[in-house]
């Protein structure tokens, strides 16, 4: 990490020519408006290929371990972008087979190729695609979320930070009775590839009862930003979300045991909705902001 390289790949984060088409780039998918995912029930690649997931939410990637909705291989950043760039079945970016011309390209931008010796210094050929990875990379591991309402609440001690609603949410969120904190747990209100499995076998708290392919639990941080939810974006509002459980309970449908057995009362759904509105940081969106006016040479 240094200054250098994260400003090198926040540039490359918003580059359209990391794209067989030379009008996609990272972000066209992790937008910063949203937390860095997307409004888009599911993303498409550069070329229109529909992929089979909603874009995750990069908040607090840096504190992954492991990486993508369904690949547990990928224990970094840098491993878990060689997927996006070099994807075939679905395209993503479209690079395979292209980076050498892609690297070339940026060696002949001078503005690029003064970055990429700043990022690199020393490097006998700066602008690699390993290079162009790894300054990404970098980018990524500053996406720091931690000033939300909840957390003034609870690591700063300012009691008025959440409504006394958002306070019997975060109650019942924490509970046995409503399961949520068994998925998403720790700091970031997420799991990783052990939660995705479940007690009971392959499950996942974002399943609709059908589907055995274990996936990963995600982040909560900001999900006030990155609507729609679940691992296909099937949902529209957190109310659906909430209600969709509720069903399953009703129907005594439970692909896993962490998930509530009782269906959620109207004032338990509003209670729940306002605590997790509460993990949204705004001065995280504000500092999105500039990034998302950001425009690549």
């Amino acid at each position: 990490m240094s200054a250098a390289k994260v400003a090198l790949g926040e540039r490359l984060f918003f580059e359209a020519r990391l794209s067989s088409t030379g009008r996609y780039s990272c972000a066209s998918c992790h937008e910063p408006a949203h937390a860095f995912a997307q409004a888009l029930p599911r993303a498409r690649g550069a070329t229109g290929d529909l992929l089979p997931h909603n874009a995750m939410a990069l908040v607090n990637v840096a504190y992954n371990i492991r990486f993508g909705w369904t690949r547990s291989g990928a224990r970094s950043l840098e491993e878990q972008m060689r997927q996006p760039m070099l994807n075939e079945h679905p395209v993503e970016l479209g690079l395979a087979g292209r980076e050498a011309l892609v690297c070339q390209e940026l060696s002949q931008d001078p503005a690029y190729a003064a970055a990429f010796s700043a990022a690199f210094p020393g490097a006998a050929a700066p602008v690699t695609f390993a290079h162009v990875i790894a300054a990404i990379a970098s980018f990524e591991r500053t996406l720091i979320s931690g000033s939300s309402p909840f957390d003034r609440y609870v690591f700063n001690g300012e009691h008025q930070a959440l409504t006394e609603q958002a306070k019997a949410g975060m109650r019942l969120f924490f509970a046995a009775r409503s399961g949520c904190a068994r998925c998403h747990s720790g700091f970031n209100f997420a799991g990783n590839w052990r939660d995705a499995q479940g007690e009971t076998g392959p499950a996942s708290f974002a399943r609709n009862g059908t589907s055995t392919q274990p996936l990963r639990v995600p982040t909560l941080r900001n999900i006030a930003l990155s609507a729609p939810y679940m691992h296909d974006g099937r949902f529209a509002t957190l109310a659906a979300v909430l209600d969709h459980y509720s069903a399953l309970a009703r129907r005594g449908v439970l692909p896993d045991r962490r998930l509530p057995r009782t269906p959620f009362a109207d004032a338990e759904r509003a209670a729940l909705i306002a605590f997790l509105e509460s993990l949204s940081d705004e001065s995280f969106a504000r500092r999105a902001a500039p990034a998302a006016a950001f425009s690549a040479p």
